[in-house]
């Protein structure tokens, strides 16, 4: 069972999203927060598995609360949702600890799968967040601000072969090199091939940069995870 803490100020948003995950037979809310400093409370208190935590909130704000909750129980997720997807809440976001961002305009059946993956350790970013971020990495690391946008690579017609999707879904669980060549029977070598192919086609061969960007690319191109190839 997922056991969930909600952190949001407004009360319709909390009890609607409680409603949406108390309908779920593998998740409950186990509290729910109005503010940061009571979000941190309810963390310590009921140590819940992931906490979904709005970035604007009184007494303290969402990226401050996800600061203490990660330092203090590093193994609680904290999912941050919000519908400011501007650059500077996801890089301080993410810097916090934060395991990514929900818009809270998703779908109900959008946002549960996300807790899903959420919990089992899965970077969660919508593409419009990954397409920001990307820019935001790209301005720090001294490169042209579009260089790293999923948009404007899926606009050039940057695309995947079957394999190399495999493999970049199995990056994006945070899979090394060996452990993607045991699952795929390949060699280390020709996974190092692959990832270097991979790397080449988007721009950079930053492993952090390029799982942000590839993240929005096959998102934007609804691919399926490896189990179900």
């Amino acid at each position: 069972m997922i056991r969930v803490v909600i952190a949001d100020d407004q009360t319709l948003m909390r009890d609607g999203l409680q409603t949406i995950i108390d309908l779920q037979a593998d998740m409950e809310v186990v509290g729910a927060a109005e503010d940061g400093e009571q979000a941190c409370e309810l963390a310590h208190a009921l140590r819940p598995d992931l906490v979904l935590m709005d970035i604007r909130m009184p007494r303290l704000d969402g990226i401050e609360s996800t600061r203490r909750i990660k330092r203090e129980l590093p193994g609680t997720a904290v999912l941050i949702l919000t519908t400011f997807d501007e650059d500077e809440y996801i890089v301080d976001g993410l810097a916090s600890g934060a395991c990514g961002y929900l818009l809270k305009d998703l779908p109900a059946r959008k946002i549960v799968e996300s807790i899903r993956d959420a919990v089992r350790g899965q970077l969660m970013l919508p593409a419009t967040v990954a397409a920001k971020l990307a820019s935001r990495l790209a301005f720090l690391s001294g490169a042209p601000a579009d260089v790293l946008d999923p948009s404007r690579l899926r606009s050039e017609g940057i695309r995947f072969t079957e394999r190399e999707k495999k493999v970049i879904l199995l990056m994006l669980e945070g899979r090394t090199n060996r452990e993607i060549a045991g699952i795929l029977f390949m060699s280390e070598g020709t996974v190092k091939n692959y990832v270097s192919v991979i790397y080449q086609k988007i721009g950079t061969n930053d492993r952090a940069k390029a799982l942000l960007v590839l993240q929005g690319l096959l998102r934007e191109e609804g691919a399926s995870s490896p189990s179900g190839q």
